[in-house]
């Protein structure tokens, strides 16, 4: 692993032979993050301060890209050590305020323009998205709420921030699948059914028409689920419905009801989006399953991946 920061100015400092690290990746809901430790003479602390992004490297291949949030130079009996932690290119979005506005009618080169390229964040693949009529970013939202609500409410897509730091505004590519079967390495596993947050259906209320509109998430009211949410539709705009749409809400809270967590030897054995396959004999966990979260490390223990994966059709 090779670790590089980048000053303000452009500078570039290669940090030297990392101790311990730990990068964890998510499923497009901020943040990604990562935090290391390397040994550092106290006298090349200068630099340091000017230090604004990060980037990691693997064999080659770009892992993380990233803002710094937090560096820190100190030492103790053990010698001199540099310790380095911040987030994901998302978080420019996140740390940014919106300016409120409404919008006759937005379009995702609108939002581009005015919530994303203006920090600098490059864009890479975007699926065609609607245009939507009286689109608004209330005031007080963030970059990222105005980028979330314009693709995810009203696009049907979850933007993301790749290793390279650009945004993709793009449903999951599904490619190779990785097997796992009898012969897989798995150190830890925990199987999880989580009921608790997990909605059995969803009551949506049309002020304006008077109307009720109910959605039911079948499979857990099936099986004895009885958790019951009551929305309003705003009535100024009809398009603004889909944010509070009965199948959004069924689905968000749909996503965690099975999962999979289990950690492997080696790093970067699988990235939040990919297909996982558990085709082993064990009628435990067999099927097929999404990664939602990556934590990649290394520590006294050695090198290791944890997934958390969770059914590949639930998350969007």
């Amino acid at each position: 692993m090779t670790g590089t920061l980048i000053c303000w100015d452009g500078r570039r400092v290669v940090l030297p032979d990392l101790t311990s690290w730990r990068m964890e990746y998510a499923c497009g809901i901020p943040c990604d993050s990562f935090y290391l430790e390397c040994l550092w003479e106290p006298g090349e602390a200068g630099a340091l301060a000017e230090a604004v992004r990060f980037a990691a490297e693997e064999d080659g291949e770009r892992v993380f890209t990233g803002v710094v949030d937090e560096v820190c130079c100190g030492w103790d009996e053990d010698g001199a050590r540099l310790s380095v932690s911040g987030r994901s290119m998302a978080a420019l979005l996140l740390d940014n305020e919106a300016l409120g506005c409404d919008y006759q009618t937005a379009t995702l080169a609108d939002i581009l323009r005015d919530h994303v390229t203006p920090y600098g964040i490059q864009v890479g693949r975007t699926d065609r998205l609607p245009a939507v009529p009286d689109f608004s970013v209330a005031m007080g939202s963030s970059e990222w709420q105005a980028l979330y609500h314009f693709c995810r409410y009203y696009g049907g897509v979850t933007p993301r921030f790749d290793r390279q730091g650009r945004l993709q505004v793009c449903a999951w590519q599904d490619g190779a699948r990785r097997v796992l079967d009898e012969d897989a390495a798995v150190l830890e596993l925990a199987w999880k059914e989580k009921r608790y947050g997990v909605l059995s259906e969803v009551l949506v209320r049309d002020k304006t028409r008077d109307q009720v509109q109910r959605v039911v998430h079948s499979g857990f009211a099936r099986r004895g689920g009885q958790c019951r949410r009551v929305l309003t539709m705003p009535g100024r705009s009809s398009y603004q419905a889909m944010r509070y749409s009965g199948e959004y809400q069924l689905q968000r809270a749909a996503e965690g009801w099975h999962s999979v967590e289990l950690m492997l030897p080696g790093t970067f054995r699988a990235w939040p989006g990919e297909l996982v396959e558990v085709n082993w004999k064990r009628d435990v966990c067999r099927g097929l399953w999404r990664v939602t979260e990556s934590v990649c490390g290394m520590d006294a223990r050695g090198a290791y991946t944890r997934l958390t994966l969770a059914d590949a059709a639930a998350v969007v």
